[in-house]
């Protein structure tokens, strides 16, 4: 990990950045074509978003302005987005992986996920991801949002493994079994929600620790994940923390450090919980 351009390799020999942006609550309109402009002009080489963030379009259009001003092709580009839970089933999700590519105004996504494990559904999405990926039609699949119970269900009829598992996961929520889990079966885990919806950057412990580093508490956080060998997408619009976010490859957390901040977990999460939501 040297810089914003450093990838991880997953299972089928994809390289995927090890930071990328993520959009998760920014409308359609200039401030998201800006952030996702400026990000690719600060080097992010990672664009996260969903059907369901409503804002595919915007995003597009980011990414074909930031690759006209910085003459950078599509290729080099790692860009992902996830089906819905309304769209889960063999047809609908392959319709719906249709409708994002057409809002995006891409030929294909880097990385396509199901959202959430709705029961008794994600089995045929599952199949339809499988299709998109057989097909040459998207380079990588996963999920996001499983536990280890979903990830077995999923793996018992799949013919392929989920290549990434996007969770929540922060200092107050570090997920062990699942990552210990998705390490085991060679699953790339991905944070999102890194900085815990900005609920940790008071926390005293990691002020102390991003004090002896000369950073910033969401520096730490970020590199924390990495150090983890946890993939991450923090989300801003305002490019002074777009870049900041970006500024964590300038250093490293001492093993003392790393498990300061692991002694924070307390299981707590700010989004649904995967085995009980009602959307």
């Amino acid at each position: 990990m040297k810089n914003l351009q450093s990838t991880t390799t997953l299972q089928n020999g994809v390289e995927m950045p090890w930071l990328g942006l993520g959009v998760f609550k920014v409308e359609e309109g200039p401030e998201l074509v800006n952030a996702v402009k400026t990000a690719i002009t600060h080097g992010y080489r990672s664009v996260d978003t969903a059907a369901i963030y409503g804002n595919e379009v915007g995003v597009g259009q980011g990414i074909r302005e930031a690759l006209k001003e910085i003459s950078i092709t599509r290729k080099e580009l790692f860009v992902t987005s996830k089906v819905w839970n309304s769209e889960l089933g063999y047809e609908s999700t392959i319709a719906a992986y249709e409708e994002s590519l057409t809002k995006l105004g891409l030929d294909y996504l880097d990385l396509y996920l199901i959202h959430w494990p709705v029961t008794g559904k994600y089995k045929e999405a599952w199949r339809a991801l499988e299709t998109l990926y057989k097909e040459g039609r998207v380079k990588a699949i996963g999920v996001s949002n499983f536990q280890i119970h979903h990830l077995e269900d999923l793996m018992k009829d799949a013919e392929i493994k989920p290549m990434v598992n996007q969770v929540e996961y922060h200092p107050r929520l570090t997920q062990k079994e699942l990552q210990a889990f998705c390490q085991q079966h060679d699953i790339q885990l991905e944070a999102w929600s890194p900085l815990m919806q900005g609920q940790l950057l008071d926390n005293t412990d990691l002020q102390e620790i991003a004090d002896k580093y000369g950073k910033s508490v969401a520096q730490v956080i970020l590199r924390w994940d990495l150090q983890n060998g946890v993939i991450t997408i923090p989300k801003s619009t305002k490019e002074h923390r777009i870049a900041e976010n970006a500024s964590v490859f300038d250093f490293e957390l001492m093993a003392d450090d790393m498990k300061r901040i692991d002694s924070l977990n307390e299981n707590h999460r700010v989004g649904p919980d995967p085995d009980n939501f009602d959307f």
